[in-house]
C-alpha cells in the first residue's frame, strides 16, 4: 500500500465549545485527541493553545509546553507543529515565542503563512518582514517550517524564501482550499498551485468548512497528504445537521484512503522524508491514548 501524510489539526483558533461541544479546549483534551489521532495514523499534529480559563487562543509558553510535554510523555515520535498565527497577534516577536521552547517541549515545526489574506470575517496579516523574521527564527533554532499556502501567489513567496536560504532542504507545505479569498477544491486549482512549487516540496491538502472532505479526497486521489480536524471543519455533513468530532473526521477519511489502498505514513517515515531529527521513543506499539486517559483521569 502507498503511504500518505496524515496531519491532524485538533482545535485551531475559531471553534468553541459553544459551536461544537467536541472541540478540545483544555490542555488535557488537546493531548487526549492528539494521542487518539496518532493511533489512527496521524504523523503530524498542528497545535494551537487555548487559555485554560477563557478558552481563547493563546501563545502562552507554559500552555504550549504542557501540551507538547504531555503528548511526548506517551509518544515521542509524533511530529509536533506549533501555530505562529497572526490572526490575533501582530507583533512578530510575540508570534515567535513558542519557538523558544526547549528540551522535551521544543516543537519540531512552526506554521508559516506566506502572505496576508482575508478569511470570511477577519484578516490574517503576514507582512513580508514578518514572514522573513519567522522563517529566520526557525532556521536559527533548527525548527522546520510548516508552510501554509492558500493561493498560487504564496507559491511565489516560497520560491523567494528558498532562494534566500530560509527554508530547509525539504519543505513541508499545507495547501488550504475553500477559503472565500483563496484557492478552491478542484483539480484545476490543485494543479495550478502544485505546478508552481519547487521539487523539494512535500504537500498536504486541507479544506475549510464543508470543503474539508472534498479537498482531502482530491488530495488522496492526486497522491498528496491530507490535513483533517475540527480546526478546519466542525460539521460532519454538508447539510450541517451533525456536529463532527475529531475521531469521526479521522475515521471517515482513513476509511476512504483505505479503499484506495493507501495507508498513513508513520512519524518515522515522515521524519525521514522531511529530514527531521528522530524522537527517542517508538511509535505505535502501545495504546498511548488509553495510557494518557488512565493517567489524567485516574
Amino acid at each position: 500500500m502507498n503511504a500518505y501524510i496524515l496531519n491532524f489539526c485538533p482545535t485551531g483558533m475559531v471553534p468553541t465549545k459553544h459551536m461544537n461541544p467536541h472541540t478540545p479546549v483544555s490542555t488535557s483534551e488537546i493531548i487526549e485527541d492528539v494521542l487518539m489521532a496518532s493511533e489512527l495514523g496521524a504523523s503530524i499534529a498542528h497545535l494551537h493553545a487555548r487559555d485554560q480559563k477563557t478558552g481563547e487562543p493563546t501563545g502562552d509558553l507554559n500552555t504550549f509546553a504542557a501540551i507538547i510535554e504531555g503528548i511526548r510523555k506517551y509518544n515521542k515520535q509524533l511530529i509536533l507543529c506549533v501555530s505562529l498565527s497572526g490572526r490575533n497577534v501582530s507583533d512578530p516577536a510575540l508570534r515567535a515565542l513558542p519557538l523558544s521552547l526547549d528540551g522535551e517541549a521544543k516543537p519540531d515545526m512552526g506554521s508559516l503563512t506566506l502572505s496576508s489574506m482575508n478569511f470570511a470575517t477577519q484578516a490574517s496579516i503576514n507582512a513580508p518582514g514578518t514572514i522573513n523574521y519567522l522563517a529566520g527564527q526557525m532556521a536559527l533554532k533548527g525548527i522546520s517550517p510548516e508552510v501554509e499556502i492558500f493561493d498560487s501567489g504564496m507559491s511565489s513567496c516560497l520560491n523567494s524564501l528558498i532562494k534566500k536560504t530560509l527554508m530547509p532542504p525539504t519543505v513541508y507545505a499545507n495547501i488550504l482550499l475553500g477559503n472565500l479569498f483563496g484557492a478552491q477544491p478542484s483539480f484545476a486549482h490543485i494543479a495550478a498551485i502544485t505546478s508552481s512549487l519547487p521539487g523539494n516540496v512535500v504537500s498536504s491538502f486541507a479544506g475549510l468548512g464543508s470543503y474539508q472532505l472534498r479537498s482531502n479526497a482530491l488530495a488522496l486521489a492526486a497522491g498528496h497528504g491530507i490535513r483533517v480536524g475540527l480546526e478546519d471543519n466542525i460539521w460532519f455533513d454538508h447539510e450541517r445537521t451533525t456536529l463532527a468530532s475529531n475521531r469521526s473526521l479521522l475515521e471517515r477519511i482513513t476509511a476512504i484512503a483505505n479503499l484506495q489502498q493507501l495507508t498513513p505514513a508513520t512519524p518515522t517515515q515522515v521524519r525521514e522524508r522531511l529530514g527531521l531529527q528522530p524522537g527517542q521513543g517508538r511509535y505505535g506499539l502501545v495504546p498511548v491514548a488509553d495510557q494518557y486517559r488512565e493517567a489524567a483521569h485516574g
